[in-house]
């Protein structure tokens, strides 16, 4: 089953994000791991994708559309919408899910739910922990989706909801499938914190 987590950051370093998609960080500190030379290690592997960039890096498409859009201006805005889509280790197995499938799912997720904004996606296949579960991170500077009743197909735990961070609380309901329609891969819906 798939777990999509939602988190915010307030981190006007656009390119930080990409920085901690592609490098190796110490998964308690958060730290990133340095080489003999005190160069940051590159991860040992991984997929990434820019949507919606042209031309530019990810953090320069960033600030042209916030310009663009009026957004992300002050100092206590949320600057980017970060979205975790974890896959249970056993979909390698039992539902040939790869790298490469997870990557195009986390796209495909991207492009239906962030149409005309920049977006950055990158897919690991390991899990802290060395849990072996492949995730796909998804990075943009704008809104989160706001998913329709009839979007859900799947409702994680038979009631999609979401859970307060702050509170612990599960609250109202909300809901959005991976664009996994056709595939045998199971789906939810988590959010880490309230929809806007």
């Amino acid at each position: 089953m798939a777990t999509i987590k939602h988190l915010t950051s307030k981190n006007s370093n656009y390119a930080a994000a990409e920085s901690y998609l592609t490098f190796q960080h110490n998964e308690y500190t958060g730290l990133p791991i340095l080489d003999e030379k005190g160069r940051p290690k590159l991860r040992d592997s991984y997929l990434l994708d820019t949507l919606e960039c042209g031309e530019s890096s990810f953090a320069m498409a960033c600030l042209i559309a916030n310009r663009k859009y009026g957004k992300n201006g002050g100092r206590e805005d949320v600057k980017t919408h970060h979205y975790i889509i974890s896959f249970d280790p056993k979909d390698a197995v039992e539902n040939d899910l790869t790298i490469e499938r997870a990557q195009a799912l986390g796209l495909q997720f991207c492009k239906d739910n962030f149409p005309g904004h920049p977006a950055i996606v990158c897919t690991h296949p390991d899990g802290h922990n060395s849990a072996g579960n492949i995730h796909v991170h998804i990075d943009s500077p704008h809104p989160p989706p706001r998913p329709s009743a009839a979007c859900v197909s799947a409702p994680w735990n038979g009631r999609p909801s979401w859970t307060s961070r702050a509170t612990g609380k599960r609250a109202r309901s909300t809901a959005a499938p991976l664009p996994c329609s056709g595939t045998s891969v199971s789906q939810s819906w988590r959010c880490a914190s309230k929809p806007t």
